[in-house]
């Protein structure tokens, strides 16, 4: 019985993190369409890769880990959710800082408006050493 309670709980739970995903990759979408520049650009692109995947992934594993029809597959495809959603969580933001860093140096997208320049800076003093 408590059993039965605790895999309805996890199921509901995943399934509210499934749907905070698709409107997370929704709003994400509309940031990569709407926003002006490459670096704004990006930061929606992040914010779909965290929000849009991180979080469905988490909120699968918790489905799986509450629906008892897989049987004894559901630790795998819960296990495998968590690892997944680990790795977007470790690599995404990295990804898009290297892509960020490496649009800048090659001046391939210019930031503006900008206020304060700190990698610029940064490029200037490692150039002049």
């Amino acid at each position: 019985m408590v059993e039965d309670i605790l895999n309805q709980v996890l199921m509901m739970f995943g399934t509210v993190m499934i749907v905070v995903g698709a409107v997370a990759d929704l709003i994400a979408s509309v940031g990569l369409l709407r926003f002006p520049n490459f670096f704004v650009r990006l930061h929606a692109a992040t914010v779909g890769t965290i929000w849009g995947a991180f979080v469905p992934l988490v909120g699968v594993a918790l489905f799986a880990a509450g629906y008892t029809d897989l049987g004894q597959y559901r630790w795998f495809v819960a296990g495998g959710s968590a690892v997944t959603a680990s790795l977007i969580l470790l690599l995404g933001p990295v990804g898009s800082h290297a892509l960020a860093r490496a649009a800048y140096k090659s001046r391939a997208a210019v930031p503006q408006p900008i206020i304060h320049d700190a990698l610029g800076e940064k490029l200037k003093e490692d150039e002049e050493k």
